[in-house]
């Protein structure tokens, strides 16, 4: 095994084992607060609060899938999956923005029912008391997530830990919506608070969503991660005319591709050595980067149908384009 290739198992090892600590982390903090929100519903008859227990509920199930969606995306590669199986990551990602939506429509119609009849809260001590232990649950999980996120890339964390972020905000309107209501006497803030929470988790589901479809489609890179592939390749003088650059993500994995000339009276030996040179590097510095290199004979003139291949991406860069 190639020191890159090792580098990159070390990787995968590294990533699944923290994935699946976010995961774990986020299944046992939705268990304990839908038990405290069931509690506090009851007790409380507060819409926000009813909102905030339909979320917590639908937490519940998100970091269900979360688990086994991480889970999956950190099995090797097989015979009926050689890409690896990372999309697993991104469909769970879709699932749980569904998971959004639906909560967002149903505290919505819930808010919209309690505003028109003129319900009240009660109990808004022991509502307020539960919304501060859960934001300071809330809040230890978000910093374990965002650390978790920082070194692996992962979108299912990632929609994940936004919609945790939309439960730091939904308890801070439950508090906000409970004072207001049994101690100032405004009678309406419970439903515009929910009302207003609907919307912000409407909002994050779409947000949460862009990432997830972006890997589904095979989305290319973004331009300044594609500048700097190239840049690290132009490390080798030996190489010329980078083109047909094809890149996308799946999962944790990075996968690339592209065409580059080498001298046509070079031997089969010493243009594998300079490859190898270059993959070497080019997996250095992008660690659980899938590989593939296609050598054309300097002045070889392709006639695609695809109008990008011809693209000289050491041109490009050379031009500050």
């Amino acid at each position: 095994m190639t020191a890159a290739a090792q580098g990159t198992r070390s990787v995968d090892i590294d990533r699944a084992r923290l994935t699946r600590s976010a995961a774990l982390a986020s299944i046992s903090v939705a268990t304990f607060l839908l038990v405290l929100k069931i509690w506090a519903s009851w007790r409380t008859g507060s819409t926000a609060m009813l909102g905030s227990l339909a979320d917590t509920a639908l937490d519940l199930v998100a970091s269900l899938a979360t688990l086994v969606s991480v889970w999956i995306a950190s099995l090797p590669a097989d015979h009926n999956h050689r890409f690896g199986h990372g999309k697993a990551e991104a469909l769970s990602a879709v699932f749980q923005v569904l998971l959004i939506g639906i909560s967002a429509a149903g505290i919505a119609f819930r808010s919209v029912s309690a505003l028109l009849t003129g319900e009240r809260v009660e109990a808004a001590g022991e509502g307020i008391a539960v919304s501060v232990v859960a934001i300071l649950a809330t809040l230890a999980l978000l910093g374990w997530q965002r650390y978790v996120i920082s070194r692996t890339r992962s979108v299912a964390i990632h929609a994940d830990h936004v919609h945790y972020q939309s439960d730091l905000l939904l308890n801070v309107a439950v508090i906000a919506a409970l004072a207001l209501d049994q101690f100032l006497g405004f009678g309406k803030a419970d439903p515009l608070f929910g009302i207003a929470i609907a919307l912000w988790l409407a909002w994050g589901a779409w947000q949460a969503a862009g990432e997830a479809v972006h890997q589904l489609m095979d989305h290319e890179w973004p331009d300044e991660k594609r500048q700097r592939f190239v840049e690290v390749a132009a490390r080798h003088p030996e190489l010329s005319n980078l083109h047909d650059l094809r890149t996308r993500t799946s999962g944790h994995t990075d996968f690339a591709q592209f065409h580059v000339d080498l001298p046509g009276s070079m031997s089969v030996h010493d243009a594998h050595e300079i490859i190898d040179s270059v993959e070497e590097d080019l997996c250095r510095e992008f660690p659980g980067l899938e590989l593939l290199i296609h050598i054309d004979p300097k002045g070889h003139i392709d006639e695609p149908d695809n109008p990008l291949v011809e693209q000289n991406e050491f041109a490009k860069l050379e031009n500050g384009e």
